[in-house]
């Protein structure tokens, strides 16, 4: 499978999964996820995915400092509701972190695992999404302001508005890519902790 290089370049999301482990899917329960992965999974790259791993990255790491990340602990609260078009965000973050709405994992006959009721539309909150830890109730709030260094809606439109010619049409996944590229190399600037 061919992809834009600068992929290999983003860094990886690690997490601590005790499902994983007791399950003997992974060694230590140590869940390694890539952009490339995350990719796959929702089958694109733009703005919305980027955006999303990013603010999964940024934000477990200014919730959990130094520790990994406990997936399946984390309740993840979005702003933003179906409506508004959140389920691509809303999909990648339940890859990465496990947290779900109603149709995760139920969990062992004893509840231990349990993926479900641990994701949210329509929260109340500063940012854009917030996590929280389950075993301290500690929480950050993410916002993603993709705005201050791209415009992907400008982008889009080179290759399907009325002024589109057949050369931008060409070179637009190449110019979709850079400007996900670009997102990621400012990650500091279109990423804040509230």
């Amino acid at each position: 499978m061919k992809y834009p290089d600068f992929f290999d370049k983003i860094e990886h999301i690690v997490l601590k999964d005790e499902l994983s482990e007791f399950l003997g899917a992974t060694e230590g329960g140590i869940i390694d996820i890539s952009y490339l992965e995350i990719v796959k999974m929702a089958g694109h790259s733009c703005g919305v995915v980027s955006g999303a791993y990013l603010t999964a990255q940024k934000g477990l790491k200014a919730l959990f400092g130094e520790e990994l990340p406990k997936r399946g602990e984390i309740k993840v609260e979005l702003k933003g509701t179906l409506e508004d078009n959140t389920g691509v965000t809303a999909q990648v973050l339940s890859n990465i972190t496990g947290a779900t709405t109603d149709t995760g994992f139920l969990g062992l006959p004893n509840g231990k695992f349990n993926r479900r009721n641990l994701m949210f539309f329509g929260a109340d909150i500063q940012g854009d999404v917030r996590f929280t830890r389950l075993d301290t109730g500690k929480s950050v709030d993410v916002k993603y302001m993709p705005g201050k260094v791209v415009n992907p809606k400008e982008t889009l439109m080179t290759a399907i508005g009325p002024e589109a010619t057949e050369e931008s049409r060409r070179t637009f996944p190449t110019r979709w890519q850079e400007m996900v590229k670009t997102i990621f190399d400012n990650a500091d600037k279109v990423i804040e902790i509230v």
